[in-house]
């Protein structure tokens, strides 16, 4: 009995439980890798290129070079030697294989049109040669709309300045165009004809409307002609026209009339001037 008791009174072993505390699980963001997307290179467009020499120069043949010159190779890092043989594929002498056969390129009346099976030739003009765009520039369609677009801006802009010019200025631009003839012409006339100018030579027309001495050069001419002033026959002084007295003498290799407008800006030549202007009143 007493071992019964023993045994009952023997406790169970307490078995702790153990608390599992989940951690939340952090998701991180996967980073994308950005593929840079390398430009294409423009590739070669196949066609007839027409190549134009600058400055509106229209020789009769004009010929460029086609050896002995040289395109700096930013890739490669030195210069590199140009030739143009029709037997080759390629305008860089390092690159060409057998014979060489040098070609010549050649403008006539200003103007090269390249077919475009001759695509050597088109690059060598169009890409490498150091003479592009100084001597000679590819004609090309944006390039001939923006020149008709600033062509068209200012015969806007010189037929608006001849629309509003008054009689006077409007003589003085005719008589650089016309000489004495602006005399005898009526202000419809004058007006007439100064828009066509406009029309005709905007640049011009605005290169005049620019020219401070435009209009001294006209007040001088008009006094001459009025017999104010007067012209010596060697075209070396100006005098007055009532007592011969000297007034100027016109530099060496200068036109009178440029030089006269030129000495009207002087102290005494504004005197001049005045005294001018009064009589032809």
């Amino acid at each position: 009995m007493a071992k019964k008791k023993q045994e009952a009174k023997v406790k169970e072993p307490i078995v702790k439980e153990t608390v599992v505390v989940e951690e939340p699980v952090v998701e991180v963001p996967k980073v994308k890798k950005e593929v840079k997307l390398e430009p294409k290179k423009p590739t070669w467009e196949i066609k007839d290129r027409t190549y134009i020499l600058r400055d509106g120069k229209r020789p009769l043949s004009k010929s460029i070079r086609a050896a002995g010159i040289y395109y700096f190779d930013e890739e490669r890092g030195f210069e590199r030697e140009l030739k143009y043989c029709e037997n080759q594929r390629t305008c860089f002498v390092d690159e060409m294989k057998g014979d060489q056969r040098l070609e010549h390129i050649i403008f006539r009346n200003g103007v090269l049109v390249v077919k475009k099976e001759k695509t050597v030739l088109q690059k060598l003009l169009s890409l490498y040669h150091p003479h592009r765009e100084k001597i000679y520039f590819e004609l090309k369609p944006q390039i001939i709309a923006e020149y008709e677009i600033d062509h068209i801006e200012m015969e806007i802009e010189a037929l608006n300045a001849a629309y509003s010019m008054d009689i006077d200025m409007a003589e003085a631009i005719m008589r650089v165009e016309m000489g004495s003839k602006v005399s005898k012409m009526g202000s419809k006339e004058l007006k007439r004809d100064l828009l066509l100018f406009a029309k005709k030579s905007p640049k011009l027309f605005l290169d005049l409307v620019d020219d401070d001495n435009v209009q001294l050069r006209n007040f001088g001419i008009r006094a001459v002609e009025a017999h104010i002033i007067k012209l010596s026959h060697d075209q070396r002084t100006f005098h007055w026209g009532s007592n011969d007295r000297k007034l100027m003498t016109i530099p060496f290799d200068e036109h009178p009339y440029t030089a006269l407008a030129h000495w009207f800006k002087t102290d005494e030549g504004m005197e001049v001037y005045s005294s001018i202007e009064k009589r032809l009143k």
